[in-house]
């Protein structure tokens, strides 16, 4: 069933200015095309000129609101309500920023950024400036992970005792991004506990409600996409490779092998910047660009596995696993302990099993409108700017499910887990 936009008093739609028009930029900007009378894209911004013009031409953008990198935006008067905020991991910080001193709400894509201290400064501008902040932190706003948890404070488990999380993020998905791709490298982005699984930490964080974290370990490292593990007779790139038929992280198989069946969406589109998706282009790309690499012949130094243990106030313990090989894409499985009884969520429905009455199952009563596009979220990320936009429109910020205070208290959460794993000890909690 589609969910429809939240009613709220709107005396005319939301001004917005994407700032990235990358992947996420297009995504959340798809909501003005479904909902014109709610929002308006306004500006775009994005050092990428086919990129910048394919959202240009999309919102039916002005020419003068055009910009190849944010400082435009933070030159000019103020012309919108908000921006969305789509930019690389370590580019986050300096305009969410400055575009909160100049008045602008702000959705912006996690993590928030790649230090403590620049969350922190975020937050800090945002408060003080008294704007707006959604970090899009979208598991928050899927129909089905909301229930849970307003099951867990209606008390149908009894006492929470222990969360168990666990992540598949997908054997191609883990090559495409965290190998080849844009998150591969920590110098150039961030730890793959933040990139990837922040979202988790943060509903670990939620589902344990008042209680703060005490301590926490980790675990974890790099395994298997190393030059050591490199076939015998591989070639540095896939489309020059002898034996690539028999690796499956071959980059024929996840890229060009899709294009030619007709799926030219993600990942396929990510790989073509500066052009629409075919098989020349693709072939191109993966002649001589960073997507057509040998896995084992990259530049990547991040987590290929990690575990986070975690213990809360009231004795609550969690443990959250992250594995990037696996079969399913992202679709997260969780099991909540109680005292009264047992709940478990597997990406479809939950089901709770109650000490004394049995089973009970649940599932979501809306989802997303298929013409919004797909993601790996479920369809939570229109229900994220459906909110966002709801929040501005009618100046409620309540609407927010991932706001300022509390996103910054998971987000350091994630931040103490990694120092737990690089210096292998407990790392005890300021809370």
């Amino acid at each position: 069933m589609h969910i429809r936009a939240q009613t709220v008093t709107m005396a005319s739609p939301v001004d917005v200015i994407v700032v990235g028009a990358g992947s996420r930029g297009q995504t959340y900007s798809n909501y003005a095309s479904l909902h014109p009378e709610r929002m308006r894209v306004v500006g775009v911004a994005d050092p990428r000129k086919f990129a910048r013009e394919k959202l240009q031409k999309q919102h039916r953008v002005s020419d003068n609101n055009m910009f190849a990198d944010w400082h435009g935006v933070v030159e000019r008067e103020k012309f919108a309500d908000a921006v969305f905020i789509c930019t690389p991991d370590r580019h986050h910080k300096d305009p969410a920023v400055a575009l909160a001193k100049k008045g602008y709400h702000v959705l912006l894509e996690k993590p928030m950024a790649v230090t403590a201290e620049d969350c922190t400064e975020i937050v800090k501008t945002c408060i003080q400036n008294g704007v707006m902040l959604s970090v899009c932190h979208v598991l928050r706003y899927d129909p089905l992970i909301r229930k849970i948890k307003v099951l867990l404070d209606s008390g149908v488990i009894g006492d929470v005792a222990h969360i168990q999380h666990f992540e598949p993020v997908g054997f191609f998905h883990f090559a495409h991004s965290f190998v080849r791709g844009n998150w591969r490298n920590e110098a150039e982005s961030s730890f793959s506990l933040l990139a990837k699984s922040c979202h988790d930490i943060d509903l670990i964080h939620h589902w344990a409600g008042e209680r703060s974290c005490l301590k926490v370990s980790s675990f974890g490292s790099l395994s298997h996409f190393r030059k050591e593990n490199q076939p015998t007779g591989a070639a540095d790139r896939c489309l020059d490779c002898p034996v690539e038929k028999n690796c499956p992280y071959s980059a024929r198989k996840i890229y060009l092998d899709r294009v030619k069946q007709g799926c030219v969406g993600w990942p396929v589109s990510v790989i073509c910047s500066n052009s629409i998706p075919d098989i020349e282009s693709v072939t191109e790309a993966l002649k001589s660009g960073p997507y057509g690499r040998c896995v084992y012949q990259c530049d990547n130094d991040v987590c290929t596995n990690q575990v986070v243990n975690m213990e809360f106030e009231g004795g609550l313990t969690a443990a959250f696993s992250m594995v990037a090989f696996t079969e399913k894409l992202c679709d997260r499985k969780t099991t909540i302990y109680g005292s009264k009884g047992e709940l478990s969520y597997d990406g479809c429905e939950i089901r709770v099993f109650d000490f004394l009455s049995g089973i009970t199952k649940h599932r979501a009563a809306a989802r997303a409108p298929e013409a919004f596009g797909v993601s790996g979220h479920g369809g939570a990320d229109y229900h994220l700017v459906d909110a966002f936009i709801s929040a501005v429109g009618s100046g409620d910020p309540s609407l927010i499910l991932s706001g300022p205070e509390e996103t910054l208290l998971s987000h350091k959460l994630v931040f103490q887990a990694e120092r737990a794993r690089l210096e292998g000890k407990v790392v005890f909690c300021d809370t």
